[in-house]
């Protein structure tokens, strides 16, 4: 007796506005968990804290929404945001990670000569200019922003904005389009809006070809390896600001 092939999972009933939640609740976490430390300048000890719990909780909070959205709405994250494990996927996402390192390098030597050192800084390193963390602290923003932050990002962009787009049948040019230019711009550094749009392109080709968000994470966490070791060394105080 031949056992039947296993049914295909429904389609999820979560769309836009599931990534739009994701933002609001992003930017209105952005100030209420610092709101109530007050201004760090009267207690420079604390501004450490405040800044890893400025980087971390907003992010971690906005991609929270999109997990319980396809938990509460969908079949999950594993089947709704293509967050499967394979081992050729990571393979193509360190392959393409290699190649957005390369090209991050190019495009911001290239940016930096154009618009100055000031206006090419992250906003990340923004923050730390004049600041000297506690090798604690300075470990725990390399790892969020090497480790968690890609991983949260592309749950938002190549997981629920995308799969609000395949929902509708868009194209997956179209997903990957729009997806880039949104990652862009969400940033809000405008500035560094045209640099973030080259470093989107091989995240969002690793979401393309393989249809599956593990490729895009390891893709986005190699290319945040380089900056995210800078800011470990500045905020240790390695480097000059």
């Amino acid at each position: 007796m031949v056992a039947a092939p296993p049914k295909a999972a429904p389609p999820h009933r979560w769309g836009f506005g599931v990534f739009f939640l994701s933002q609001l609740v992003f930017l209105l976490s952005s100030v209420f968990v610092v709101a109530p430390f007050g201004d760090t300048t009267e207690d420079p000890g604390l501004r450490p804290a405040v800044l890893l719990i400025g980087l971390i909780v907003p992010t971690v909070l906005s991609a929270t929404v999109v997990v319980v959205a396809t938990l509460v709405r969908g079949n999950g994250p594993r089947a709704d945001l293509g967050l499967r494990w394979s081992w050729a996927d990571v393979r193509t996402g360190l392959g393409l990670g290699a190649v957005g390192i390369v090209l991050t390098l190019g495009a911001s030597r290239l940016w930096t000569n154009w618009v100055g050192e000031d206006q090419a800084t992250s906003a990340v390193g923004s923050l730390l200019d004049d600041l000297r963390l506690p090798p604690v602290l300075a470990v725990l923003i390399f790892l969020h922003l090497l480790v968690l932050a890609p991983l949260c990002e592309e749950l938002v962009f190549r997981g629920a904005l995308w799969g609000a787009m395949d929902r509708l049948r868009w194209s997956r040019w179209s997903a990957f389009a729009v997806t880039t230019a949104l990652f862009a711009v969400a940033h809000l550094e405008p500035a560094r809006t045209p640099l973030l749009l080259i470093i989107g392109i091989p995240i969002g080709l690793a979401r393309l070809f393989t249809g599956r968000l593990i490729a895009a994470v390891i893709a986005h966490q190699v290319n945040n390896l380089l900056p995210a070791l800078g800011v470990l060394l500045l905020a240790l105080g390695v480097i000059p600001t």
